[in-house]
């Protein structure tokens, strides 16, 4: 036997640190890591415990990757990364989750103790990097305490609001025998939300008094409501309560948008072409507005114009520092799914004749806005044009969604074209953006990760060419780990919402914003995808059957207006290309 297999005897990680990690994760329901090769210890001991690997070629990838596994699987997910350069790669995505309020646990190799602030090789100091992107960080540095910190990184992630968490791991403790507690812990703490949370009896009986007797109430449902798995229990209070609903962009898919009670979404895109366009006055004359899990930020209040100042407001939310962050309201401070049940509950013993008496109207004043809307958009959805429309591609692309579809787009225009073109089938339907930060080149590995989550489900991704940009070599793995995702590049070769704005605001645009023409379908077949180059909008049917009853990746490259934008109020009767 030669040194190299007597070392490989040795490292079979049994009673190591990195092992007891391993079961830890186990533990907490962990069936796959997204992860390259570091921290290598604990990769090949979870490989003991049948934990998958799934590859990314860059960390932000990986990192957008888990963000999209955890809004799906409703389960914490877990990113990997090296100490140095890779771990600054992370500050991204884990950003992103942060802002919007996903359990992502980034377990990041540190170098070993005994070089500890010595210059070692990619030293870095991790605790400064991660403390503003995450809630939690530590740096594991005794044997005895790994239990007891992944547990707090999991309780950490998955507790209260959720978010983003970073456990440092030195290299050369995670290969030190491992130090058993005083009892073994037997808590799984994966699944979020952790703990279900609700307001004093007093506010909810406030809340409901205030919805059944308010001349004009409004629902506006953020991504909180599917952070909570609460959908169902929204489309309830929407029935019967009578309640109209309008969603955040992060909010959509949490009621079917086809119900007559439900307005779509609103938020600084309610210009020509809008889905919200003929609905603007549901909200600025709203007297009674319910924010749920809704941060009421910019993009969703058109900068903060949109929500009446005169209207009443009630705010149900799991973080106390969104309540009444922008505009005062009863604070419930609670888990939605658990919140709107028992409001139902308790407006069903009230008196709601003046809802129901105002039912039929409403209904009547929602569906002559959906009418006006679809006969105003109905030209661009029909359009023949060449470069193709991108509102072409969301009238194909709509007509072969099924409830189970989920529609995954990059930040910038491609969050908003399926925002506005694309109809939730059912409550819960998942359609993902990164909206936290809104990041470009989150498209295509948020993609990977929520088809991960749920290989049952098609998956759809929508991307801009400049994002798309930032995630190419993306597409190698997707390949080798043999995911089926149907790929739309709207490809009209300029920064498109960079350009538009600038000309808006300053009448001129920076250099930067035109690029040169990527023929991406012959990216994808250089990845071993399948890609297709679409010039003409007739062949949009064709390769859309195609692609999403193929196995594996198809890209469709499709040639796109480059003075298309979306219905952004900011854009209304102003010059943009």
């Amino acid at each position: 036997m030669n040194q190299d297999q007597q070392q490989a005897q040795v490292l079979d990680f049994a009673g190591t640190v990195a092992d007891a990690l391993a079961q830890g994760l186990v533990r907490h329901g962990v069936t796959q890591m997204f992860g390259q090769s570091l921290p290598s210890g604990l990769h090949l001991a979870a490989k003991r415990h049948n934990i998958r690997q799934m590859w990314y070629r860059t960390e932000n990838a990986g990192g957008a990757m888990a963000d999209a596994f955890a809004r799906v699987s409703h389960r914490a997910a877990v990113v990997t990364a090296q100490n140095g350069p890779a771990a600054t790669l992370l500050v991204p995505p884990l950003a992103e989750a942060l802002k919007a309020s996903v359990p992502v646990v980034a377990l990041v190799q540190e170098v070993a103790l005994a070089q500890t602030d010595k210059n070692a090789f990619q030293e870095y100091d991790h605790m400064a990097l991660f403390g503003a992107c995450t809630k939690w960080v530590r740096r594991l540095d005794q044997a005895s305490r790994a239990d007891d910190y992944l547990d707090m990184a999991f309780r950490a992630a998955t507790s209260g609001r959720p978010g983003p968490v970073a456990l440092l791991l030195p290299a050369d403790l995670l290969l030190a025998p491992s130090q058993s507690g005083p009892a073994p812990r037997s808590q799984n703490l994966g699944g979020f939300p952790l703990e279900r949370t609700m307001p004093e009896p007093a506010l909810l009986e406030q809340a409901a008094e205030m919805l059944a007797t308010a001349q004009r109430p409004l629902i506006i449902a953020g991504g909180g409501v599917h952070l909570s798995g609460g959908s169902q229990e929204l489309a309830a209070l929407q029935e019967a309560a009578s309640l109209p609903v309008a969603t955040t962009v992060m909010g959509k898919g949490t009621v079917d948008e086809r119900h007559p009670l439900s307005v779509g979404v609103v938020g600084y895109f309610m210009g020509s072409g809008g889905m919200g366009k003929f609905q603007r006055e549901l909200v600025t004359e709203a007297d009674v507005i319910m924010l749920i899990g809704n941060r009421t930020n910019q993009n969703g209040t058109d900068s903060w114009s949109l929500y009446p100042t005169g209207a009443r407001y009630i705010h149900l939310d799991a973080d106390p520092m969104e309540i009444g962050r922008n505009y005062e309201a009863l604070p419930l401070l609670g888990d939605a799914k658990l919140v709107l049940g028992q409001l139902a509950a308790i407006m069903a013993g009230k008196d709601l004749s003046a809802r129901q008496q105002a039912r039929p109207g409403l209904e009547e004043r929602i569906a002559e806005g959906k009418t006006r809307h679809a006969e105003e958009a109905a030209p661009r959805l029909a359009s023949e044009q060449q470069p193709v429309r991108p509102e072409r591609v969301m009238g194909e692309l709509n007509q072969r969604l099924t409830p189970e579809t989920i529609v995954v787009a990059d930040a910038s225009y491609s969050s908003i074209w399926i925002a506005n073109y694309l109809t939730s089938l059912a409550p819960g339907m998942r359609f993902i953006t990164p909206r936290g930060l809104a990041g470009l080149g989150w498209g295509l590995p948020m993609a990977m990760g929520a088809k991960l989550a749920q290989p049952s489900s098609p998956v759809v991704c929508l991307v801009g060419d400049g994002g798309f940009g930032h995630c190419w070599a993306e597409m190698e793995p997707a390949r080798r780990m043999g995911l089926d995702l149907t790929l739309m590049v709207l490809n009209n070769s300029v920064l498109g919402y960079q350009v538009h704005a600038e000309n808006v605001k300053f009448g001129d645009h920076s250099d930067a914003i035109d690029m040169g023409p990527v023929d991406h379908a012959a990216v994808a077949r250089a990845c071993g995808c399948q890609g297709v180059r679409i010039t003409d909008p007739a062949e949009l049917p064709g390769a859309l059957d195609q692609a999403m009853s193929e196995p594996g990746l198809t890209l469709l490259d499709i040639l796109t207006d480059p003075a298309a934008h979306p219905p952004i109020t900011m854009f209304e009767g102003k010059w943009t290309y």
